[in-house]
């Protein structure tokens, strides 16, 4: 009876939750550490030099499924989800760590398959691989990849700057990793009934490379110098849109308006969604894994952007008093609710 009150308190905290309760007595001792716990990235200075340093955890059954995951693409977005993080800092990843738990039922050829791709992540981002860990698991595949970037003071930008007035803005579209994995768990449905059915799959490339394979936005900080503007906050898009800007909310103690009619669909995530009868504003809101950016700029650097057309301005930051609302098409005002992936419930 205590184990199962102990499981439920847990749960009924969240991933976030959970990680605030862990780590409320935690306060750094070094000079070195600039930023500890609460960002998408640790920060450190060492001779002038700020590094950022992340690490993210994937588990087989939780965070993958390899009835549909190629070990090669799992190897590639390990990293990708880390890199991520970095570029949500504005800085530039070097470096990471790999450490991964196996199971007997993985052979050697299935290790090199998920090397593969981490190699391959590795030279299109231009980072080292500087070594890492390996040991047995009893219950499959386990991957921990910890990325080590740099960026000078005047470029890290954190989660916690934003001001009312801040216009909130997002890169490239949302929902389509959502989209894509809706597909994936219905063709796999499929296929434990009937072992011999043709995946159904064509015309959907886009929101399947979202979800299998993802790209980190590596070329946003250059976009940001080459536009001359610094977010004055940003965080990544790894557990639905919801979920963000309420993080970037509390770290910067305001409220927001986010517009439904300004959320950006591709128009495979559309088509989707219509086949499920879904509405994409529940994938771009509560989906996640897209690794978009979403920042806030000051109000006067909107003619800098309003051209660009990876940029698109979704909202505005408003008086923490206000919340964090979703304007509907209507003009109605919903509270925003933090439903993304939540890594602490059950499956």
């Amino acid at each position: 009876m205590e184990d199962n009150r102990q499981r439920e308190s847990i749960e009924s905290l969240g991933e976030f939750g959970l990680i605030d309760y862990l780590t409320r007595q935690v306060k750094p001792a070094h000079s070195t550490t600039l930023k500890g716990i609460g960002d998408d990235a640790a920060v450190l200075n060492f001779s002038g030099q700020d590094i950022v340093v992340t690490t993210d955890l994937l588990t087989e059954g939780i965070h993958f499924n390899l009835m549909y995951v190629p070990l090669k693409h799992l190897g590639y977005k390990a990293v990708v989800v880390n890199l991520s993080d970095v570029y949500a800092m504005n800085a530039t990843p070097a470096q990471i760590t790999v450490s991964i738990a196996i199971s007997k039922r993985f052979n050697l050829e299935a290790v090199e398959q998920l090397y593969e791709g981490i190699h391959m992540a590795c030279a299109h981002y231009g980072v080292d691989l500087i070594g890492g860990d390996t040991t047995s698991s009893l219950t499959g595949l386990t991957i921990s990849i910890t990325a080590i970037g740099s960026a000078t003071r005047e470029e890290l930008v954190y989660r916690s700057g934003a001001r009312p007035n801040d216009l909130l803005c997002v890169t490239g579209d949302l929902g389509g990793a959502y989209m894509g994995l809706q597909l994936l768990e219905r063709e796999n449905q499929v296929f434990k009934v009937n072992p011999k059915a043709t995946p159904q799959l064509d015309g959907y490339d886009y929101i399947l490379q979202r979800q299998l394979r993802p790209e980190a936005r590596k070329d946003i900080p250059e976009l940001f110098r080459k536009l001359g503007i610094k977010p004055t906050s940003m965080i990544d898009i790894s557990d639905g849109l919801s979920s963000e800007i309420l993080h970037l909310c509390k770290n910067s103690g305001v409220g927001c308006h986010l517009y439904e009619e300004k959320i950006p669909y591709d128009e495979q995530t559309k088509a989707m969604a219509l086949e499920f009868n879904m509405n994409p504003l529940v994938a771009a809101l509560n989906g996640g894994e897209d690794y978009e950016l979403l920042f806030t700029l000051p109000l006067a650097d909107f003619d800098k952007i309003k051209n660009d057309p990876d940029i698109t301005v979704i909202g505005h930051m408003t008086a923490k008093e206000e919340g964090a609302m979703l304007v509907a098409t209507g003009g109605s005002l919903i509270p925003l609710v933090a439903q993304g992936w939540n890594h602490m419930g059950r499956g």
